[in-house]
């Protein structure tokens, strides 16, 4: 029996429309990508809040995949994954270190303000 290759497709094609793109967008190999380069950076992106003297892990919903970051210029927005999964004791102690300043005066990111978006463990 002689199968054609646009039967494949037409069949792979029902599959995806099947699942659906929320299904596609948190499947196995996505989360397997975000845990990846979760483990190989920081939650913080190198600044604090000064008023509290450390960075802010906000636990946003499990079901969160991305989120917005603004900066001045012509390509101001962004849209960047959430790659980090809140799990206890996440994010952990903070006792500064090198390489991390208080938020300027005047941020010019969103990066900057020392509040960072982490997904909720529920």
């Amino acid at each position: 029996m002689k199968v054609c290759s646009r039967t494949i497709l037409s069949v792979v094609a029902l599959i995806v429309a099947a699942m659906g793109a929320e299904a596609l967008a948190n499947g196995p190999l996505v989360r397997l990508e975000r845990r990846v380069i979760a483990n190989n950076r920081p939650w913080h992106y190198g600044y604090y809040d000064p008023a509290w003297g450390q960075p802010h892990a906000l636990v946003v919903p499990p079901n969160s995949s991305s989120q917005t970051k603004y900066s001045w210029g012509v390509t101001g927005t962004s849209v960047t994954p959430i790659y980090h999964q809140f799990r206890r004791p996440y994010p952990g102690a903070w006792f500064g270190g090198p390489g991390i300043l208080p938020a300027p005066p005047q941020p010019s990111h969103t990066d900057q303000f020392g509040v960072y978006y982490v997904r909720g463990p529920w």
